[in-house]
């Protein structure tokens, strides 16, 4: 595998612009905007890292709360039709908690430590 890998860089990167860069901003408009880089870096390694393996449980767990298969995106646009019309499955409370976790487990993981 050739190095650095995409991982490697991105992790390269955010660390420069925190170690290096992030004393040195005096401007707090733009200490604010290295800081939502930085985020947005760490949300880019999260994704890469984890994005598909999530992205295929919540399609397994989608399939089993509507009983057919179907592309993901679909499936959570009937669940989202289903909910609207009073007719959500049973277990679609379960479901919507398990969906928020693995959006926050992209986005920022620290909320999950704070509110399990």
């Amino acid at each position: 595998m050739d190095r650095p890998n995409l991982d490697e860089l991105l992790e390269a990167t955010a660390e420069f612009l925190e170690r290096e860069l992030l004393p040195a901003v005096g401007d707090p408009r733009l200490r604010f905007q290295l800081l939502v880089a930085l985020n947005a870096l760490g949300i880019a390694r999260r994704e890469l890292a984890l994005g598909e393996a999530l992205r295929q449980e919540e399609a397994a767990e989608l399939e089993a709360l509507l009983s057919h298969g179907g592309d993901r995106e679909a499936l959570l646009k009937e669940l989202a039709w289903r909910i609207r019309q009073g007719q959500a499955p049973e277990a679609t409370s379960a479901f919507l908690k398990a969906h928020v976790r693995r959006k926050l487990l992209l986005a920022n993981p620290k909320y999950l430590e704070r509110y399990p």
